[in-house]
Parts: C-alpha cells; sequence; structure tokens
C-alpha cells in the first residue's frame, strides 16, 4: 500500500505493509488508504505545520545489522538537533564515508531523520526531495537554522 502527502518540500509517498511504514520517498506514487497510511499522513502534516517533533508510528526499514544500528541512532537524534558523520561513525567504529551511504539508503527519510547528520564542515548531502535544498529546509523548519550561518 503507498499513499502521497504534499508537503512544502514537495510530494512524499508513504508505503506500509499490514503493519509499518517501510519507505518513504519524495514523488508521487499512490493513494491507497489505510489507517496507518493515514496516521503517516497526518503526522508527517502535523510536523510540517511545526506542531509535531517526534513520529509515533510503527517502522519497518529493514536492513542488515549495521543499517538497523544505525537507524536507531539517527532516531535518537532529538528534534532541531544534528550529529555529524565522524561522530556517528565513531561511535559505530566505521567510516564517516560509510555513515554517509548509510544516510543515503535509509529507506524512511524524515520519520527516521538522516537530515540531522552533517560534515564537519558543513551540510553533507540528501538523497531525498532536491537534495541539499530540502535538507536545508528540513533543519531549518526543526530551527536548527543557527548551524547553517
Amino acid at each position: 500500500m503507498k499513499a502521497t502527502v504534499e508537503t512544502p518540500t514537495g510530494p512524499v509517498t508513504i508505503e506500509a505493509d499490514d503493519h509499518a511504514i517501510t519507505s518513504a520517498r519524495w514523488g508521487r506514487g499512490g493513494a491507497d488508504r489505510s489507517d496507518l497510511l493515514d496516521a503517516a499522513g497526518a503526522q508527517l502534516g502535523e510536523y510540517f505545520a511545526g506542531q509535531r517533533q517526534a513520529f509515533d508510528l510503527p517502522l519497518a526499514p529493514g536492513g542488515d545489522d549495521f543499517q538497523r544500528r544505525f537507524l536507531a541512532i539517527l532516531r535518537a537524534i532529538p528534534y532541531g538537533e544534528t550529529r555529524t558523520y565522524g561522530e556517528i561513525a565513531r561511535e559505530m567504529g566505521v567510516s564517516a564515508q560509510a555513515i554517509g551511504q548509510a544516510c543515503g539508503a535509509n529507506p524512511i527519510p524524515i520519520f527516521i531523520p538522516c537530515h540531522r547528520v552533517l560534515g564537519a564542515s558543513g551540510l553533507g548531502g540528501f538523497s531525498g526531495g532536491v537534495g541539499v535544498e530540502t535538507k536545508v529546509a528540513l533543519l531549518k523548519l526543526e530551527g536548527a537554522a543557527g548551524l547553517l550561518i
């Protein structure tokens, strides 16, 4: 099942199985209805309206042990705060490049906040929406824009 939600950063298509959200990506892709998809769309709307700082949805991103551990670290980064690729790399005992690649492979961006991960001396990349511009918009929404100046 999948449903598209209009957001200030463009349409986002959310996919789910019977029990959890499995994917979110920018672009149009579905108009299915379910309680879970409706809840995800509502929570995404609240997030963009500045009324929600954390998502309360079952998420099933899949992945191997490394990816699941990495995604758990991302989910622990508080709203409006950031970490660097290097900080997470040191915590996990891998290279910063591996963390960058893992961010790009995040199947459920926004809900799992890879946009909160920055380079040591810059924004780093972002594979969602229109790229870094979308990352900047999400960070500004969360009040982390001071980090960008």
